[in-house]
């Protein structure tokens, strides 16, 4: 398979494109199909790449642009007490970070209990909470991108 229906599959999985909180020249910062813990995302790159060492010192510097306004946001939006970068990539071939901001004490948020059901070890990925309710993500996207901070 091409290098461009790889990107293409990453995006489409991941509902990249429908997702998108924010995007710069390098990367892309979407909420997570699923949420194992509130307001969880993927972070990818917006070209294909397969390997980090392919990532140019151009998209490192925006790496870290986007980095410092995924975390203001969140901290803003969640009061998040740390966040944890998953560089996997076993499954999907792409570089990609998900994105798990972590939580000791439970949150609500759209009427909802959300629970980091890892803490404070690692982050419980197949704890997918509130998938049943379609709006999540909808809600997710509108307050993120409504408290932005660039």
């Amino acid at each position: 398979m091409d290098s461009n229906h790889m990107l293409c599959d990453f995006k489409l999985k991941f509902k990249v494109d429908e997702f998108t909180v924010f995007k710069n020249d390098s990367w892309t910062w979407s909420i997570r199909p699923a949420q194992p813990t509130l307001g969880s995302g993927i972070l990818s790159l917006n070209r294909y790449a397969l390997h980090l060492s392919d990532v140019s010192l151009d998209e490192m510097k925006d790496l870290g642009k986007i980095i410092q306004i995924i975390e203001r946001t969140m901290k803003q939006v969640f009061d998040y007490e740390i966040m944890n970068y998953l560089m996997l990539m076993m499954v999907d071939h792409h570089v990609h970070y998900h994105v798990i901001p972590r939580y000791s004490k439970k949150k609500i948020f759209a009427n909802l209990e959300w629970e980091d059901n890892g803490w404070p070890a690692i982050p419980a990925l197949g704890k997918n909470q509130h998938m049943d309710k379609p709006e999540i993500h909808k809600n997710l996207l509108q307050i993120l991108k409504e408290n932005l901070v660039l």
